[in-house]
């Protein structure tokens, strides 16, 4: 055969396994309003920079009729291409192809891209779009996923894995994307869950919709699955070339710097936080009146609201923020919160990440709710996670930081590098209120006029512990700054800090309160 035969014949079998599961099968996948696998490949990567790889592999199953079965490339897509110039790994799951199913190949190609990502120090981005395992392919399938599992383990914390769940991730499958660091969903695409519909109906006899169980809102909202929500696939992929913009290619070096870029003049810092410390205020203006640009991209913003994680930039150099949220339950910590904050906070520290906290809360959410969901155990994840991360890390409080809610927030005994207060700032073991009822109970009970008396008495607690100045006279706060200071604070003390070693006991890990 000549070589131009040779060449015509490859083209050919390109051409054929280009086709997925055929025309019917992509028009049945584009009728549900959903792109083809490639087509999302090529829509997130940098255009014509997509290459490739085990194109041509097929199953190995001769059971149930499997023998007499072609699955094209074996239901998944591999390959590397760039964003923003820069090379990542990614895979994509190809519902057209026996839907999407994982068999034994199949897991082994995802497997290849995923020990190539780890092996280049690049970001990962699967693509998932899957009925689940191949059930015809029995213990290979559930092989197939251990060995997926494995690998996002090995891969946690050295290079960036993002899961984008664009069409049903059940079962087994759905513990991949829970293993990655970021989840993003598709309103009236994604679905993700353990047990279907069919299956609680028959053991519960409980109807309910796919949507109702595990849909994008669920999980951007209730369950905390899921990172970044969207309205359509193009929307989530513009999120994803975000997020990139502001993580490290891997956790040996640093984010990409960029221009710096002062505030916009709209965010005013001094007129965004109320005098009158129980009126609520969005903690999101604070962060954009001190970051480049006032750009703040927002995670999890569906979920646990009362506290704000994101990505900022200060000086061109990303910055992770921390923030508590006064206008969603005063910005108290409780079980939800403390996960969201504790899992971003980690993330940070494995990949470079300096960490500046803005509190202003009242401490842990009381209740017997709480306490029966495990508010302890929860709450020590911040707590954890602070103490262990050994990045910068930069507190301002702007008002209450009360009991053990101010030591949470990464308060100098957490050892925080930089500890800054506002003038409003308010740090003590409770509110004045609270604190004045109680140690002054009986001279308030026995006055001529209780009401009068207990005001005094808040009055004189607020003045000897309700403020920044006790605090600062310890040592605990580094100085009390003004509100228009705060940038220039931050910006010099993430300068100081960017050559920054803690050294910590030698230990193969320790034992976080999961």
């Amino acid at each position: 055969m000549s070589l131009k035969r040779n060449i015509l014949d490859l083209r050919k079998r390109k051409e054929k396994v280009l086709q997925g599961g055929g025309e019917k099968a992509i028009q049945k996948q584009v009728a549900m309003g959903k792109l083809t696998a490639r087509e999302r490949v090529t829509s997130i990567l940098d255009e014509d920079s997509f290459h490739e790889y085990d194109l041509f592999v097929e199953h190995e199953a001769r059971d149930f009729g499997m023998e007499k079965k072609q699955l094209h490339g074996d239901g998944v897509i591999i390959g590397t291409g760039t964003i923003y110039g820069e090379p990542v790994c990614i895979f994509a799951q190809d519902f057209t192809v026996a839907g999407g199913s994982l068999g034994l190949m199949h897991a082994r190609k995802i497997t290849k891209i995923m020990d190539h990502a780890l092996k280049m120090r690049v970001p990962l981005i699967g693509i998932n779009d899957s009925g689940g395992a191949r059930i015809q392919e029995g213990v290979n399938s559930l092989a197939g996923y251990g060995e997926i599992f494995f690998r996002n383990t090995l891969a946690s914390g050295v290079i960036p894995q993002l899961s984008v769940i664009l069409g049903p991730c059940a079962g087994g499958a759905v513990y991949s994307p829970a293993l990655t660091d970021f989840v993003f969903v598709v309103e009236n695409i994604s679905k993700m869950f353990i047990t279907g519909p069919e299956v609680i109906k028959t053991v519960l006899g409980e109807e309910i919709s796919m949507e109702e169980l595990g849909g994008a809102r669920v999980h951007s909202e209730i369950t905390g699955n899921a990172h970044f929500y969207a309205q359509s696939e193009y929307e989530c992929f513009e999120q994803i070339k975000k997020l990139l913009t502001f993580i490290p290619w891997h956790n040996g070096k640093k984010a990409k710097a960029f221009p710096p870029k002062p505030p916009k003049p709209e965010y005013k810092i001094e007129e965004i936080v109320p005098a009158d410390p129980t009126q609520p205020y969005d903690i999101r203006n604070v962060i954009k009146a001190i970051s480049d640009d006032s750009d703040f991209f927002e995670i999890m913003e569906n979920f646990a609201k009362n506290i704000v994680i994101g990505f900022g930039r200060m000086n061109g150099e990303t910055v992770g923020f921390v923030a508590n949220q006064p206008m969603v339950l005063a910005g108290v910590l409780d079980c939800d919160s403390s996960d969201k904050a504790a899992r971003f906070i980690r993330y940070c520290d494995s990949f470079n990440i300096p960490i500046v906290t803005l509190e202003d809360m009242p401490g842990y959410l009381p209740g017997v709710d709480q306490e029966h969901m495990g508010v302890i155990r929860h709450g020590a994840k911040i707590l954890y996670a602070y103490s262990e991360a050994t990045v910068p890390k930069i507190t301002v409080i702007i008002r209450k930081a009360y009991g053990g809610g101010y030591i949470a927030m990464n308060s100098r005994h957490m050892k925080a590098d930089f500890m800054f207060a506002w003038p409003t700032a308010e740090i003590a073991v409770m509110g004045p209120e609270g604190a004045a009822n109680i140690i002054f109970r009986k001279e308030i009970m026995n006055a001529e006029d209780p009401e009068a008396m207990r005001k005094e008495k808040v009055a004189e607690y607020k003045e000897k512990f309700a403020n920044p100045y006790v605090a600062a006279a310890k040592g605990y706060i580094d100085t009390v700054i003004e509100p228009e200071e705060t940038r220039n604070m931050l910006l010099h003390s993430i300068e100081v800090s960017n050559n920054k070693v803690d050294r910590r006991p030698e230990k193969k890990h320790g034992i976080p309160p999961f």
